[in-house]
């Protein structure tokens, strides 16, 4: 054996201990018993309602272990595998969230999984050029490894995050652009090129599992069609890694079928035991914009709670987890894959942008607080959202909220506030407000619905 091939061997050999060699797991320890606890609030449904831009939506399947194609809008004529292309052009202003897993099990040689996005150009006489408005992109490693973090934390700066899915929505609320994408591409008549090659590499890890989300927003020309592939790297002869090329890529575009494993089939609508499913497919809508108003004047009015009660807002609710509104925020499918989710459930990178014209009718002085909750979820009519007290251990909410306001003493301030919410957590106040007699206070609440989060919570405004 050639001293290249040893050390080719010994390189493989080496990962592939590497990641066999997995800690064993150590007995939990024993949780403290939660007790619910019931806290009145008028549960209100969220005014207004999603736009209507497209958002391709990659999620399925999660974990990949077989190449093939994640996505495409691409028509399916002259495919190998019709099925595996959903039809759908896409032109102006559209998004893109993409979110899968690499994983090596244990004796497995550890690969690194690239993910691919392709764009086409359909028009056979004139070219067309795309912009890259905005994009983020992280790994779970070492990106933005999940990590244990306080409750509630400034974040003034968008540098405190678990998981890539809170930092790529912290990026977009802070107007950054981080991952050096390209910010314009002009494609030829006809013409497909690669509009990102991201790797998700395993080596070196342990366990052998790595995640990427990636958030995009575009502004095409003209008509263009997108699709996203996975397909492993090549390894070559010094044993380290080549990343695909497009003429590979487009091989799998026009011949291959959907990588796998395929996730778990999704419930229909309305059947009894409910299976969300990831999403596969391009929805229409991606920010929530609203004043939320008890009146139909010129000038709107928020009125607050009567002292010592609350008001609540469902956030992100679903199918099965509206609070008894019978309000589904998620967002509808224009085009899906057969065996995934029927809707965008938890609206994965939606912006939420609410403006709050609170109003003190009363003729006193009153005091009040704003919330951002993570209630136990239920589908059922209700005065109270149910707590755990102390919460869950599981984390269903990591991100980040931003707050515009003016303080007591007049003056504008912006805030933002990291939040990691358990199931069935209260949460901190993210502002406490005095409202003089017949005094008005205009608060804007804001956030990009991060990835890894458990739909739904709740914005509660209560007057003290």
């Amino acid at each position: 054996m050639s001293k290249r091939n040893k050390l080719r061997a010994l390189f493989a050999f080496s990962s592939l201990i590497f990641c066999s060699l997995q800690a064993k797991s150590q007995e939990p320890a024993a949780e403290i018993k939660s007790i619910e606890v019931k806290r009145p609030s008028d549960i209100r449904p969220l005014s207004g309602a999603l736009d209507n831009r497209l958002f391709v939506n990659s999620n399925s399947p999660e974990i990949v272990r077989q190449e093939g194609i994640l996505l495409s809008t691409f028509p399916p004529a002259g495919k190998a595998n019709p099925a595996a292309h959903l039809n759908l052009a896409l032109e102006g202003n559209f998004m893109l969230f993409s979110h899968h897993i690499n994983k090596a099990e244990e004796g497995e040689r550890p690969r690194t999984l690239h993910i691919v996005a392709l764009i086409h150009n359909p028009d056979a006489k004139q070219k067309n050029t795309v912009k890259i408005l905005s994009g983020a992109s992280y790994l779970s490693q070492p990106d933005a490894p999940f990590k244990a973090l306080p409750a509630i934390e400034d974040n003034p700066e968008g540098l405190i995050y678990a998981g890539p899915g809170d930092r790529i929505t912290d990026d977009y609320l802070f107007g950054k652009r981080n991952y050096e994408f390209t910010k314009s591409i002009t494609l030829k008549p006809l013409e497909t090129k690669i509009l990102f090659n991201l790797p998700l590499p395993v080596r070196k890890l342990s366990p052998c599992l790595n995640g990427r989300s990636s958030l995009m927003n575009l502004k095409s020309k003209g008509p263009v069609y997108l699709a996203t592939i996975a397909l492993y790297a090549k390894e070559n002869e010094s044993g380290s890694e080549d990343a695909p090329l497009l003429e590979e890529c487009m091989r799998i575009l026009n011949e291959g079928n959907l990588a796998g494993p395929r996730d778990k089939e999704p419930s229909p609508p309305g059947a009894g035991k409910l299976i969300y499913g990831r999403v596969a497919g391009v929805q229409r809508g991606s920010t929530w914009k609203v004043t939320l108003s008890d009146n139909a004047t010129d000038v709107p009015k928020l009125r607050i709670a009567s002292s010592g009660e609350s008001f609540s807002y469902p956030l992100s609710s679903l199918e099965g987890g509206t609070f008894g509104t019978q309000q589904v925020q998620s967002a509808p499918l224009v085009v899906r894959y057969p065996d995934t989710a029927y809707q965008a459930h938890g609206n994965y990178g939606v912006e939420y942008d609410l403006t709050l014209p609170l109003y003190n009718d009363s003729q006193d002085s009153k005091e009040i607080t704003i919330k951002f909750q993570n209630p136990l979820k239920s589908n059922q009519k209700s005065q109270t959202l149910n707590y755990l007290e102390p919460p869950a251990s599981n984390v269903f909410f990591r991100g980040t909220v931003q707050l515009k306001y003016k303080d007591d003493n007049g003056s504008a301030q912006t805030t933002f506030t990291h939040l990691v919410l358990k199931k069935g957590q209260e949460s901190q106040e993210l502002v406490k407000l005095k409202l003089k007699p017949k005094g008005r206070r205009m608060v804007e609440f804001r956030f990009f619905y991060p990835p890894d989060a458990t739909p739904p919570q709740v914005l509660t405004v209560t007057t003290l």
